[in-house]
């Protein structure tokens, strides 16, 4: 058997079931759900910036990066995201962490 790769890993497609499925502070599912870090970065764009503010202080999206996509590192500078910001300045230091991060790997 064949080990997938680091990087491919991190950048890989994972089924729509693994994949990360934005819900409300209320619990309910958007109907948006992200399948790779490209698609994550892509759907952060346009989220319910509320479902960024849900998710975001429970660590839904480090646990889904490091758990599910295997990438500790991203998941790990996430947490230094400051929580004393707005919605839309949460979602641009988001994207701009998750973007850079695509770029690197």
């Amino acid at each position: 058997m064949m080990q997938v790769s680091y990087k491919s890993r991190i950048l890989g497609t994972v089924s729509f079931e693994h994949g990360f499925h934005f819900s409300t502070e209320k619990g309910v599912y958007t109907g948006i759900t992200a399948i790779s870090l490209a698609d994550f970065a892509e759907k952060l764009e346009t989220v319910d910036v509320n479902s960024i503010l849900f998710h975001y202080p429970h660590g839904d999206f480090q646990k889904w990066i490091e758990d599910t996509l295997g990438d500790k590192e991203l998941a790990n500078q996430m947490c230094f995201i400051k929580t004393d910001i707005s919605g839309e300045e949460l979602r641009k230091q988001l994207i701009k962490l998750v973007q850079k991060r695509i770029n690197w790997v």
